[in-house]
């Protein structure tokens, strides 16, 4: 049996994921793909901002990337920024991402709300995986009402 090299196998696990990125970023989400990405976005941002641990489960696919797309199409208050980081995929930014969830455990997808760079709400993978789309979007609507102006 002959093995892939790994670069190869690096640029086609790449390609597998790109249309899990586009999702997001196709629709106003700014990737974040290196720890110094991260830091210099929550250094000076105010307001309020969606993130985004993105994943390649079936959980993201169905649920959670569905549902934060159309939460922030479709609802009347909105947050004023949108970024992503790719669990598994971009590994420092997505725990350089982390480090502004403290005391959160790890959890992807996640879909996180920050005010003036504060967590202010959180919906782990445990309330993504086995809901609707249309109970994630509500569970962020509700949040988006109580936060953004």
């Amino acid at each position: 049996m002959t093995m892939m090299p790994f670069d190869a196998y690096m640029n086609q696990l790449k390609q597998m994921v790109q249309p899990m990125r586009d999702e997001l970023t196709q629709a106003g989400f700014q990737e974040l793909t290196t720890p110094e990405e991260v830091d210099n976005f929550f250094k000076d941002t105010k307001g309020v901002t969606v993130m985004v641990i993105n994943s390649v489960c079936g959980c993201a696919a169905g649920i959670a990337r569905p549902a934060v797309i159309y939460s922030v199409k479709e609802s009347e208050k909105k947050p004023d920024h949108f970024v992503t980081v790719f669990a598994g995929q971009d590994k420092e930014a997505t725990a350089q991402a982390r480090t502004y969830i403290d005391g959160i455990p790890p959890s992807s997808p996640s879909i996180a709300l920050f005010k003036d760079g504060e967590i202010v709400h959180f919906i782990p993978r445990e309330q993504i995986e086995g809901q609707t789309a249309e109970s994630v979007v509500a569970n962020l609507q509700q949040a988006y009402n109580k936060y953004c102006d």
